[in-house]
């Protein structure tokens, strides 16, 4: 039966009410029951008994609205948008005739249409939510009903039902297991929903019940079940089953949960005892939340600010209003008098209070919220159409779920992602091996042609043919009769707990609990030692082609204070052997003396293989006398017989009998990362993004996972690791991390102080840091060193969060689950925050979906910073929903984590280019829109302001009305559109290349309460330039045939057109990337207004509307007068020239990051030549540099055996429980040859880079290239803006001038400077992605160069890497090389 793949888990509890009887008031009823329900009582098939107490039904609902209740709740929650209230407030007040000057219809018409518009995006999203969840609820299941199977739906499945589950079918709700085909009623199952694990886990039902297996005898089986309430925790279940006068206790192990999926079992029966929102998994999903960005939550701020800032202007003209009807209007009654409602200057001041506030709207039009859902809408699509973010082999493009977070994409500083299908593939193959002190697996020569995949079939028929090794040497070993090879491929052939089974003759499928278990058989399978079966005393293989059964004596079980696993067995020839695999840390000191010299190589070779980022083991044997065996026999059997202690004892017994043992060899098995993870992982923590990894999995299977990404490495000052489980010993394994985080800080910025006086000041530089000062604003950043002036005497220690904050990143935090939920208590939770945040890496094991959530919201209150969790199983759809971004991988567990996520992709490698391209992208568009939409209409609302004091504060509008409705809709709404759709500062290959380029948006630099102050500045500005000047050249310009202009229609033409032009030169200016519509809207509008304006103004429409069209002929009279011209382009230029003089000097004395890097890539565009190079050319020649480090590192080992193995296996084996094997196979654990990172990462050029310049600690480089094949190798170094890489300034053929230029602009005498600056050219500017382009660095020392500008590589280095170059002293090139904890690159 195919798996079903499409089930959406994204559920919260929330129950759909059916149309059933005695289910009326079901939600209320619920709701009570929860509030107390101490426990549950399930009796099996008696509806009517479990009915009364009003359990949930398994029906399920994530939608939100249904016909009727649609538009008052969506009304509802869109008026609680401010903008929203605001307008219908001005609509209301427009009604009103004594005090609208101008039409309704020029507000309800684009209300109406924002409203319809978001209400149809928000149907459109709940009609996919009831199809979802129709799906899921009308699934059918086989439910037992009056002694036979029915097909009901999901939605009617019952509390107290009995339902039957076939092979790879999901289970509907939470089931006591009953019954099974498999012997002594065990079944396999599946839980990556749950904890997104995808090994094997076993589940077995209470004896008493598991011979029911009849359906006659289910039927009449009326067992009451008493148990714990529903809740949210996965590996806990405490119950008691009463049947036939006696009690049975009932665990976790007689539980299939909701979600789990049936493997290798034909069938199953299981009791219904939760459903529906009651069910373990519905219990882990959080509710969906409203999900806002910050600049939204600014918008509302401001549309207040601005609300009072109108109601304040309306004052002022009140105020106004009434002074002059007292003082002067009086004087007029006699015939101006005043209309009739109003009889006193007092009342005539309150209602031109309120006409003012209606002209005076339109500093935050109704158009601001259109163009805002219009724009993101266009960065929606980007993000679909990206093919750069297309899956090929799964044909799955990126898809932006939602139109409302595009921004906050380029504002995240966390991002929280699962393990499982993430990070991973969770495939295992077997990667390399050394045997007997040679190593295998090696590519002898990574830089000539592919090495041939090896073909067994012609040696071994019964080889796995998806099986990829490379190296044939060691085919050739085994071939020859080599016996270290055989005994290597013979332990690992018997030494496991694999079930085998044969479909057909040859036809094997292995059925692993762990993917690291069928890797090492499978090998063991391909070089010609097969397991083929085993019986609960024999294994039976075929080596070489002959059949051998060797008689199981024993195994020794793994376990996670073990780290091993061993098997006793008898060869044919009657010898005893134990075969023993596990972690080199515990196996290497169990070995006999002699193997000292054996050893010292492996463990070299397994230095290599943990450097690699491979999951290693260790494999020894031992030979057994008869009476050996007969007297440990004897000791295991009471230990194991022990009714006290027996776990103690057993291991006691393990250990006497696993020593003295003689090495074998070792193996490393790579668990296939996703493509492009680690090169991920590296760009995005240059960009000061920190990385916590939240996983369901064992601790070793995820630290493991952290080293082969590089999140962890083994250049780390420490790795602490959190596993108390109190509160107590919690709260004391934090303290003494942090205490001993701020003891090794201040002892390497100790050690640091010696000889390091030039080089700590330019440090200081590249940090951001003077003396005396500390940079702020980056919350620790992505972890580092950054250097600090030891103080004379030491300081008393300041309070620990602000010491925390300064303390360096090059440590990690391991915590394991049950470690967590004592962290993560309200008295701990600051604690645990500060601590996590202090390193750089974070890795949460063995932790359930609740608490992916509440760690995600604790950083989210604590820290105020924008979160973004990516997963991609239904384990994962509580932490996708509490972050502010929450991304759905759509992978091999389903597609919940895609239903309830923002954005999906296939690929964790696409996040760098959603944040880094996307996400900047569509901040830095939107920051742009925003201040630019402010400022025009600021400009073009207090013009009104400034009228009113000439105008007897009359609440006369100064434009036609006509030019009013026009202005946001037609004349300046398409050009600020195309800037917010389209701009861009520089290209996405540099966002990628640079990724401090990132940071603004962290910081949120770009629109900001300041930003917002400077852009309403600049408005009220050219407003007062727009009034003042027409007004003042007018006032006693005269037509050339002698008439006056001084009149109001002709100043009404001259300001309305004055504005159209300035604040389309404005939007040029602020244009940085032009395309064809940018063109066509921003001159095309220009056009649009003198046409429109001149067809309003013709005698034609006046005819025709002689009531409408006031300014008949006036755009010709008034456009034909030179000195109108004049006033125009004076205005223009009072408002413009400012503001280029601005930008130029800040261009020029303090650029922005994008400002240099758009500047060094001119530069690189002159001065490189034109050859077809690939992005990833730049990176040549470094590889070498890190392979050094990496292979000459002592890093520890870690064992990847058996990391998503479970204790108790060994002894279900020997048992003889689960030695019948079912019929319907399970899905192949063999491992699949993909293309690894590590190919790239391993490249060995066997040449060095002497020119390659260190950089500074503060800084960071250029991120790896992600369109070039080479990718350069991750170094470990970071700082609190973000870590550093390897990065050669010239190209192959500028070595000589790279080194010659390494020298400080601050040492260098004049003509070292002037060589410096023609040694430039040569040079490639790859610049670095941090720092600031200074003048000092920038300008020509009394050069000619154009426009005062010139470069060398010196100031580029100074400038954009932060550090002052020095000559090379001792053969080392760079700076002095700093202690091993602070970020180097070699």
């Amino acid at each position: 039966m195919t798996v079903l793949k499409d089930i959406p888990e994204k559920w919260f509890p929330i129950v759909l009410p059916l149309q059933r009887q005695k289910q009326k008031g079901l939600n209320g009823a619920k709701s009570k029951k929860k509030r107390t329900e101490e426990e549950r009582r399930v009796r099996a098939n008696d509806r009517e008994y479990n009915e009364k107490f009003q359990y949930a039904s398994n029906c399920i609902m994530t939608s939100k609205y249904n016909i009727i209740t649609f538009l008052p709740v969506n009304l509802f929650e869109q008026f609680q948008e401010v903008a929203n209230t605001y307008f219908l407030f001005l609509l209301i007040l427009q009604l009103i005739p004594q005090i609208s000057s101008l039409s309704w219809f020029t507000t309800i018409v684009p209300l109406a249409l924002v409203l319809s518009i978001t209400a149809v995006k928000d149907a459109t999203d709940d009609y996919f939510r009831h199809k979802s969840d129709n799906q899921v609820n009308n699934r059918q299941s086989q439910v037992l009903i009056r002694g036979s199977l029915q097909n009901e739906k999901w939605m009617n499945v019952r509390v107290g039902d009995i339902i039957k589950l076939e092979n790879n079918q999901f289970v509907a709700a939470d089931l006591l297991l009953l019954s099974s085909s498999e012997p002594h009623g065990l079944c396999y199952i599946e839980t990556a929903e749950l904890d997104g694990e995808t090994n094997m886990k076993v589940r077995q039902s209470v004896s008493v019940t598991s011979e029911l297996g009849d359906q006659n005898n289910l039927a009449s089986f009326d067992g009451e079940v008493v148990c714990e309430p529903p809740n949210n925790k996965l590996d806990r279940f405490c119950g008691t089953l009463y049947w036939r006068d006696k009690k049975y206790t009932l665990t976790n192990q007689n539980m299939l949960l909701r979600g789990c999926v049936l493997r290798n079992t034909e069938a199953c029966y299981g009791l219904v005892i939760f459903a529906g929102p009651d069910t373990k998994l519905m219990q882990n999903s959080g509710r969906t939340k409203f999900k806002r960005t910050s600049i939204d939550r600014l918008m509302n701020t401001l549309v207040l600010w601005i609300f009072g800032f109108l109601v304040c202007m309306g004052v002022i003209l009140a105020v106004g209003n009434a002074v002059w009807e007292r003082e002067v209007g009086s004087l007029f009654q006699s015939y101006l008098p005043w209309d009739p409602p109003v009889d006193n200057f007092l009342f005539s001041a309150f209602l031109s209070f309120w006409s003012y506030v209606i002209i005076l709207n339109t500093v935050v039009p109704i158009s601001l919220y259109v163009s805002v859902e219009v724009i993101r809408l266009g960065h929606s699509y980007f993000i679909n159409w990206d093919q750069q973010m297309f899956c090929s082999q799964c044909n799955t493009a990126a898809e932006a779920r939602t139109t409302t977070l595009n921004e906050e994409l380029g504002q995240v500083e966390y991002i929280f992602s699962d393990k499982t299908g993430t990070l991973t593939q969770n495939i295992m193959t077997f990667n390399k091996c050394s045997i007997n002190g040679q190593t295998y697996g090696e590519v002898t020569d990574p830089l000539g042609a592919q090495p041939k995949r090896l073909d067994f079939t012609p040696f071994n028929p019964l080889a796995d043919p998806d099986f990829c090794f490379y190296d044939d040497t060691l085919l050739e070993s085994v071939k020859v009769g080599d016996s270290h090879t055989h005994e290597f491929f013979r332990l690992l052939s018997l030494c496991h707990t694999v079930m085998s089974e044969e479909k057909s003759e040859g036809e094997l499928v292995y059925k692993a609990q762990s993917p690291d278990e069928g890797a090492l058989v499978t090998a063991a399978r391909n070089f010609g030692f097969v397991f083929r079966s085993r019986t609960p005393g024999t294994i039976t293989t075929t080596e070489m082609g002959r059949p051998v059964t060797y008689t199981l004596l024993a195994i020794l079980d793994f376990n996670n204070i073990r780290k091993r696993m061993s098997v006793i067995v008898r060869n044919p020839e009657g010898r005893i052997r134990l075969y023993c695999k596990g972690a080199d840390t515990v196996l290497l000191e169990r070995l006999h003396p002699c193997n000292q010299e054996l050893m010292n190589i492996t463990s070299d070779h397994l230095n290599e293989y943990a450097a690699d980022g491979l999951r290693t083991l260790a494999l020894a044997y031992r030979d057994l006398s008869e009476d050996e065996w007969e007297t440990w026999s004897e000791s295991h059997r009471c230990a194991d017989k022990a009714t006290s202690c027996r776990e103690d004892r057993l291991a006691a017994a393990y250990e006497e009998i696993e020593q003295d043992m003689m090495l074998l060899g070792a193996t490393a098995i790579e668990d296939k990362l996703q493509e492009g993870v680690p090169e991920t992982i590296a760009v995005l923590s240059l960009a000061n993004i920190k990385i916590w990894v939240l996983t369901g999995d064992k601790q070793e299977t995820a630290v493991n996972i952290g080293y082969s990404c590089k999140m962890l490495t083994d250049d780390m000052t420490e790795v602490f690791i959190i596993s108390g489980h109190t509160v107590q010993s919690v709260r004391q394994e934090l303290r003494r991390a942090r205490e001993r985080m701020i003891e090794l800080s201040q002892t390497r910025d100790g050690g640091k102080e010696e000889g390091m006086e030039g080089w700590g000041e330019a440090c200081f530089m590249g940090n951001g840091c003077r003396e005396g000062q500390q940079r702020e604003g980056t919350g620790g950043g992505g972890g580092g060193k950054q250097l600090q002036c030891p103080p004379a005497p030491p300081p008393p220690p300041p309070p620990p969060s602000n010491l925390m904050d300064n303390i360096s990143g090059e440590f990690a935090l391991v915590i394991n689950g049950h470690s967590l939920a004592h962290a993560l208590e309200a008295d701990m939770e600051m604690e645990f925050v500060s601590t996590a945040c202090a390193c750089k890496a974070v890795i949460c094991c063995r932790v359930t979906p609740l608490q992916k959530a509440q760690v995600v919201e604790a950083i989210k209150k604590h820290k105020k910073a924008v979160t973004l969790a990516i997963g991609d199983g239904a384990n994962d759809v509580s932490m996708i929903k509490s972050a502010h971004i929450g991304v759905g991988i759509s992978g091999q567990e389903g597609i919940q984590a895609v239903l309830a996520s923002d954005y999906s992709f296939s690929q964790f490698r696409f996040l760098q280019r959603l944040l880094l391209v996307h996400g900047r992208w569509s901040y830095l568009r939107m920051c742009r829109f925003l201040c630019y939409f402010f400022y025009k209409n600021f400009a073009f609302t207090m013009v009104h302001f400034w009228f009113g004091f000439f105008c007897g504060f009359s609440a006369q509008t100064v434009y036609d009305q006509y030019f009013i409705t026009l202005y946001n809709i037609v004349y300046t709404s398409l050009p600020v559109l195309a800037m917010g759709i389209f701009d861009q500062d520089v290209p996405d290959q540099r966002s990628l290349e640079y990724p401090k380029l990132y940071e603004p948006g962290q910081l949120n630099l770009l629109f900001n309460k300041r930003e917002f102050f400077i852009c309403i500045a600049q408005g009220i500005y050219t407003s007062v330039v727009l009034f003042f000047v027409p007004c003042a050249v007018l006032s006693d310009a005269t037509q050339s045939t002698g008439v006056p202009l001084a009149d109001y229609q002709t100043f009404a033409v001259t300001t309305a057109t004055a504005l159209v032009i300035v604040v389309s030169v404005q939007i040029a200016l602020d244009t940085g990337f032009w395309t064809l519509i940018n063109h066509v809207f921003v001159w095309g509008s220009l056009g649009s207004y003198f046409t429109i304006m001149f067809a309003l103004h013709s005698q034609t429409l006046f005819r025709i509307f002689p009531n409408q069209f006031h300014f008949v002929g006036r755009a010709q009279s008034t456009l034909l007068q030179p000195v109108v011209w004049l006033t125009i382009a004076l205005a223009t230029a009072i408002c413009i020239v400012p503001v280029l003089a601005f930008r130029f000097l800040k261009v020029d004395l303090k650029p922005q990051l994008s400002d240099t890097v758009r500047y060094t890539q001119l530069v690189r565009q002159k001065k490189r030549k034109p050859v077809g190079r690939s992005v990833g050319g730049a990176w040549r020649g470094v590889g070498s540099v890190s392979e050094g480090r990496l292979g000459a590192r002592g890093g520890s080992r870690r064992s990847g055996y058996a990391f998503a193995h479970q204790e108790g296996f060994g002894e279900l084996i020997t048992s003889g429980k689960n030695m019948r094997l079912s019929s319907l196979a399970l899905a192949t654990f063999a491992s699949r040859h993909s293309s690894s990172w590590i190919d790239t990462l391993r490249r060995k050029k066997h040449t060095h880079a002497p020119h390659t310049p260190p950089s500074a600690s503060g800084e960071c480089s250029p991120a790896p290239s992600c369109v070039s094949g080479s990718v350069p190798p991750l170094s470990n170094s970071s700082s609190v803006l973000g870590s550093s890489q390897d990065m050669p300034i010239e190209e192959e053929t500028g070595t000589a001038a790279a080194q010659n230029t390494q020298t400080s602009s601050t040492q260098t005498p004049p003509a070292s400077a002037a060589a410096s600056e023609a040694a430039a050219p040569q040079a490639s500017a790859q610049v670095l992605s941090a720092g600031v382009l200074t003048p000092a660095a920038v300008r020509s020392h009394g050069g000619d160069s154009p426009g005062g500008w010139t470069i060398t590589l010196g100031t580029v280095q100074e400038a954009l890497f932060g550090w002052k170059a020095r000559a090379p002293a001792s053969n080392s090139p760079g700076p002095p090389s700093v202690a091993k904890e602070t970020s180097q690159i070699e």
